[in-house]
């Protein structure tokens, strides 16, 4: 039986990240609501430390250590956001921090996490278990593991995010979230259950890789090969046991974004909103856009999860 993280767990992170992570800005855009009729309101995780979401949950993970475990090291796998995020909570805690990454990560985000002192071994993502591996080289070194998602303060950390656009906006009638492994839906419900009962909630991920989608509507945790998909934050192949059970007990549907939206949705943000979403960030919005949710009349929040996409990469997807 597992012991799922709640939202009690959620404001003890909260007071953990207390002077660490940056309360990140709301903002709205009278172009998104005139399109949606709707007043929409973004969490802009993308001004968050190391560009995402991510640091929230690494750092109350991190906070968690005991003395051993902080002199021996911490060991991760993750494309990017999640390295860099544990890279940057090991660095301002002291500990030592091993990552594993795709060889086809983004380069800025692989230069950022060596950059905040972690060691990074990268892999094939369409050929090597990631999971395997780090499991592997834990045993070897004495390390202990801290995966992007399927890990209760890692899932609370997140749900921080959520919980400071419900404390400051009020109460919503939907919360589009981004979703990979499911750690930001997961925490991001817990607070929404709590702090705003009615609001439904959406987990949102990249049409070409609908693994929570199937598991959702099955009822059972779905695996699929690595999608192929510009969102490198959602290119993950199942659910966790831990975010899985969250979001099927309290989120209400699972939608998906086309890689083509999520490119209209960067187009947006960087022309209207004036700021750098990264393809991943944009799944919220793409939904809320073109996911036939009715969304007239209500008050809408958008989680843009992250910010780190190479500029180069960028330019390139919006001049295709």
């Amino acid at each position: 039986m597992l012991t799922l993280p709640t939202y009690q767990d959620v404001t003890a992170a909260a007071a953990r990240l207390q002077g660490h992570a940056h309360r990140t800005p709301v903002w709205r855009s009278r172009t998104a609501d005139e399109r949606l009729g709707a007043s929409v309101f973004f969490k802009c995780e993308n001004f968050q430390r190391m560009g995402a979401f991510k640091f929230r949950g690494a750092f109350n993970a991190l906070s968690s250590f005991s003395a051993a475990q902080r002199q021996a090291g911490v060991i991760s796998f993750s494309s990017g956001n999640h390295a860099q995020a544990i890279a940057l909570s090991a660095r301002l805690l002291g500990i030592p921090a091993t990552i594993l990454m795709p060889l086809d990560a983004p380069p800025s985000k692989i230069e950022a996490t060596r950059g905040y002192g972690a060691e990074v071994i990268l892999f094939d993502r369409y050929k090597c278990d990631r999971e395997a591996m780090t499991r592997e080289l834990a045993e070897q070194r004495g390390l202990t593991l801290i995966p992007p998602y399927d890990h209760t303060d890692v899932i609370a950390g997140q749900g921080t995010a959520a919980k400071e656009l419900l404390d400051e906006v009020g109460a919503l009638d939907v919360l589009l979230v981004p979703l990979g492994g499911g750690g930001l839906l997961a925490g991001s419900a817990l607070a929404a259950r709590a702090l705003s009962p009615e609001c439904q909630v959406y987990g949102v991920e990249p049409l070409a890789g609908n693994d929570g989608q199937q598991s959702f509507r099955s009822g059972a945790i779905v695996h699929i090969e690595t999608p192929h998909t510009i969102a490198d934050g959602a290119q993950t192949q199942h659910l966790g046991q831990y975010t899985f059970a969250v979001i099927r007990r309290d989120v209400n549907d699972v939608l998906t974004a086309s890689d083509a939206q999520l490119v209209e949705a960067m187009r947006f943000f960087g022309e209207r909103m004036k700021m750098l979403v990264e393809p991943t960030g944009c799944l919220g919005f793409a939904a809320a856009c073109h996911a036939g949710l009715q969304l007239a009349g209500k008050r809408v929040g958008v989680i843009i999860s992250g910010g780190n996409v190479d500029l180069r990469r960028f330019g390139e997807l919006l001049s295709a």
